[in-house]
């Protein structure tokens, strides 16, 4: 596993995912769904 070297190094975004790439930089890559909750579906009533 990684370790933390410096806290609150880089603003984040939200949507977005952040790695380091082979060369040693941070980079962001939006994600898939871009970081939104979903609303909860509403049950239906049984008759």
């Amino acid at each position: 596993m990684g370790k933390i070297l410096i806290k609150d190094a880089v603003e984040r975004k939200k949507g977005f995912l952040y790695y380091i790439d082979g060369k040693g930089n941070v980079c962001e890559a939006q994600m898939a769904r871009g970081g939104t909750k979903k609303k909860a579906a509403k049950k239906k009533a049984k008759k």
